[in-house]
């Protein structure tokens, strides 16, 4: 069995809340996955799933969410070692004070992200912004909805990527890190 995370895009963030946790979950034990659980308010569900192509969980959960719950929204879809490989790549982890002021742009395609990396380049003021092989990185020193670079990724990475800070990357690290609850 393979662990993952599925990070839907703007279904549960700031005013839209489309979609309720507790209805996500289910949804995602009807189609067998198992310990399933989700991060409150978060737009993340792990699980565990025997069979590991990232981007089939992907495709079939998109469709599902859309034709059961009626929200047609991006899913990236990404194994435990992925989101490991995340964390030890962060460029900002030995200074980091405030979580809350790292952006993490996370894509269905790796390959996307290099597409990114003439934007490493830029002048971003009191940003900085670093591609790596797995993520984007970027420092949001006046807060992550104030940051001219976290927008830039988002619009280069169109409908491919989408975000989380970083206190929501190790949140969800941390369950990929445990063993299944059944639930």
């Amino acid at each position: 069995m393979t662990r993952f995370v599925a990070l839907f895009r703007g279904i549960n963030v700031g005013k839209a809340k489309r979609i309720a946790m507790a209805d996500l979950r289910a949804l995602l034990i009807d189609m067998g996955y198992t310990d399933v659980q989700t991060l409150l308010n978060s737009g993340n569900a792990t699980f565990h799933s025997p069979t590991s192509s990232a981007a089939k969980h992907a495709t079939r959960i998109r469709v599902a969410v859309a034709q059961v719950l009626g929200v047609d929204a991006l899913v990236i879809v990404k194994a435990a070692k992925d989101i490991a490989d995340v964390v030890s790549c962060n460029p900002f982890a030995e200074q980091l004070l405030d979580p809350s002021r790292v952006l993490v742009a996370l894509t269905s395609d790796n390959s996307a992200l290099q597409k990114l990396a003439p934007l490493a380049d830029d002048e971003w003021g009191n940003e900085s912004l670093h591609i790596r092989p797995h993520a984007a990185y970027i420092w949001c020193a006046d807060g992550i909805l104030q940051s001219k670079a976290a927008v830039a990724i988002l619009k280069g990475l169109a409908d491919t990527g989408t975000t989380r800070n970083w206190a929501t990357v190790e949140k969800i690290h941390a369950l990929l890190q445990n063993k299944p609850k059944n639930r």
